[in-house]
């Protein structure tokens, strides 16, 4: 992508798209480029017309061109299906519960009288 946009700063600024000038773009920002990249992306934009290329990519990212796109919706959740033996081990969790308070109330009691 990045040399892309090299070829795009080149374009834009006025000056020729070559391989010199997209390495020399790319070596400024801080990017070792690929000899074959570029010379790849030379061959490939020697047959397009960046500007005209740009004209007819221009509508698709212009804010002003686009409708607000609708929310997609979301699927409603699916109901919570409960084990057959869930509610029983639920029972004997609480009844251990109050079992263990009870026996800590014993403690307790025996320390007031």
């Amino acid at each position: 992508m990045e040399y892309i946009y090299a070829a795009l700063l080149l374009h834009n600024s006025g000056k020729a798209v070559t391989e010199d000038g997209i390495t020399a773009v790319m070596e400024a920002a801080g990017v070792a480029p690929d000899k074959g990249r570029v010379k790849a992306l030379i061959s490939a934009l020697s047959e397009v017309n960046i500007d005209e290329a740009m004209a007819q990519a221009q509508p698709a990212y212009a804010p002003s061109v686009m409708a607000p796109s609708p929310m997609p919706a979301q699927a409603p959740e699916a109901p919570e299906v409960e084990k057959p033996g869930k509610k029983e081990e639920e029972k004997k969790k609480e009844e251990e519960e109050e079992k263990a308070e009870e026996t800590g109330m014993e403690g307790l009691s025996s320390l007031f009288g």
